[in-house]
């Protein structure tokens, strides 16, 4: 069941807040969706085979696109062997995808034919693409920096791109009044529906390497990824299916690293955290929603945050585009934070690349 993590109160059985009305709170899993190998699906295709974990409505009508079933990549680096998930090979070119179909197909089963979304430009591709899928009218809140190709994306998916001068906090706080005035805001970041999607990429990378993975190396913004799945991971321990959770890495940009600065100094950290520009634009989040539910996860999992600077970020991009890899900045920053721990974390070493480098300006 979803309720308030702040008071308590259950998501309510008609409308879609996006936040707790009682006191403003963020919704999340009381009980996070078990996982059962009996109950996987294997005529379907990608995270569909899952859906048991999902959550969903029985009822509720699927939006698919084709998302998952990412390839796992090995590619020797710093004298190690890395596995890199290719997430950014997903329908819309980023991780978001797996997210946004659960978020669709619950937005389709409350019926829903409008809503309102802000991205920084991935989010709000794969919004535009689902919600044109499942025949909802879309309107995308987008920081004006936010890429060129990513903006035509949005368009070009039938969606209304509202371009919001400033940083990446304003377009949330323009789409949250757009909210206040009725409109339904399909929040990626807010509400919890699409978390299970994250998750599969735990039970895909269990399949791939026939064991857990002893870390996973991730760009962490919102975190969503992050903690979807770390709370994957956790449904396949309880399952019995693996004996410990792998060690959980986030990575932020130093120009806006507001997890790394909390796992650090504890909440006087975030004191002093900005958001900076930079070129990794995925993760320029200055107030994670999800902070505290994230922190805990990776400790449990004796993970940890790190930052990269910024004249590291188009370097590790270039590396990676040497070996194959065409990705966006954003996704580069784990080059630099496998620098900084291979040798030092237990293998096998997974890394999400998780955009699409089509994607990103140049």
């Amino acid at each position: 069941m979803i309720r308030c993590s702040t008071c308590n109160l259950p998501y309510p059985e008609i409308d879609i807040p996006y936040c707790c009305p009682d006191c403003g709170g963020v919704f999340d899993f009381a009980d996070f969706p078990c996982f059962d190998r009996q109950q996987i699906d294997h005529n379907q295709a990608g995270i569909w085979r899952y859906r048991h974990t999902f959550g969903l409505p029985f009822d509720a009508p699927v939006v698919n696109l084709g998302e998952g079933d990412t390839p796992l990549v090995w590619t020797k680096i710093f004298g190690k062997d890395v596995a890199f998930k290719l997430e950014f090979l997903n329908p819309t070119g980023s991780f978001k995808d797996r997210g946004t179909a659960l978020l669709v197909s619950f937005l389709r089963s409350r019926g829903v034919q409008e809503a309102v979304e802000d991205s920084s430009g991935n989010a709000g591709a794969s919004f535009a693409a689902y919600a044109s899928r499942g025949g909802i009218t879309g309107r995308v809140f987008v920081p004006e920096y936010a890429s060129g190709p990513k903006r035509t994306q949005i368009t070009a998916f039938g969606a209304e791109v509202v371009l919001v001068p400033g940083p990446r906090s304003n377009a949330s706080e323009a789409v949250q009044r757009a909210a206040a005035q009725g409109a339904v805001y399909a929040s990626h970041a807010h509400l919890p529906q699409g978390l299970p999607g994250f998750a599969t990429v735990a039970y895909e990378l269990y399949d791939q390497l026939g064991q857990a993975p002893g870390t996973v190396i991730t760009p962490a913004g919102q975190g969503s990824l992050l903690l979807g799945m770390g709370r994957g991971f956790s449904a396949l321990r309880d399952a019995g299916v693996i004996a410990e959770l792998p060690v959980l890495v986030g990575v932020q940009a130093t120009a806006c690293a507001p997890l790394w600065a909390l796992y650090q100094y504890g909440p006087s950290g975030i004191e002093n955290v900005s958001e900076g520009e930079t070129r990794a634009e995925g993760v320029r989040i200055i107030q994670p929603h999800r902070s505290e539910a994230i922190l805990e996860i990776v400790q449990s999992s004796k993970g940890l945050f790190l930052k990269v600077e910024e004249e590291d970020i188009l370097p590790g991009r270039d590396q990676l585009a040497r070996r194959g890899f065409y990705i966006e900045p954003t996704s580069a920053i784990v080059w630099d934070a496998l620098a900084q721990v291979v040798g030092e974390v237990p293998e096998p070493i997974v890394a999400i690349l998780t955009g699409s480098g089509l994607k990103g300006s140049q």
